[in-house]
């Protein structure tokens, strides 16, 4: 906490903050101490391995990567293919906000969606889209896909690609309930990332 303008925020060992207030460059004491344990995996108890990877085409954002990225780890997604413009791991912005994920997320670049995504069909993906589309089902009324299952997300301005909805198995919409029509794609993945994970445990 700062002595001088009472700021009170977290300070890790080696931060880049120092031991002075990052406001008011006032001196800092600490109220409190916490050990940090290292990850260790998740506890939660696995009722069935699920295939899912993400395909994420045209997403301009590093930072929204980064935090897809950590989301589709979270949800045991197992791949990323990151597509068209969509940065890659190996920029900087996209590592701080994936915060390690792309260390158990495997990834790949491909220029061209559309292709892979036939390519991904005739290996036997259904292919699901997250987009507002005249075919879309809520996504909390949707029926749960069968078999390995490869999630759209796409552009934030002009959203996925009308070739992918094309090829899509399912087209899941998600509800809005405010002033704004569509929800941030890092966020928009984390619901549908969410609800494709619980219609398969669950409702299996």
């Amino acid at each position: 906490m700062c002595k001088s303008c009472g700021l009170r925020y977290p300070l890790m060992k080696g931060h880049s903050f120092g031991d002075r207030c990052p406001i008011c460059l006032g001196e800092t004491r600490a109220v409190m101490r916490k050990t940090i344990s290292v990850e260790a995996g998740s506890t939660h108890k696995k009722q069935e391995k699920l295939k899912l990877s993400i395909l994420i085409d045209n997403v301009r954002s590093a930072w929204n990567v980064g935090s897809i990225l950590r989301t589709a780890d979270g949800f045991g997604f197992d791949h990323a293919y990151l597509c068209g413009i969509t940065p890659t791991p190996d920029q900087d912005a996209v590592q701080k906000t994936a915060l390690g994920a792309e260390e158990y997320v495997t990834w790949s670049y491909h220029k061209d969606a559309v292709k892979l995504a036939r390519g991904l069909k005739k290996e036997g993906w259904k292919v699901v889209a997250v987009e507002e589309d005249e075919r879309a089902v809520e996504i909390d009324k949707a029926a749960r896909p069968a078999g390995p299952t490869v999630l759209i997300v796409g552009s934030e301005v002009s959203g996925v690609d009308p070739e992918l909805l094309d090829l899509a198995d399912h087209i899941y919409s998600i509800p809005m309930y405010g002033g704004k029509r569509s929800f941030n794609v890092a966020v928009a993945f984390g619901v549908a990332a969410w609800a494709i994970h619980y219609q398969q445990v669950v409702k299996s």
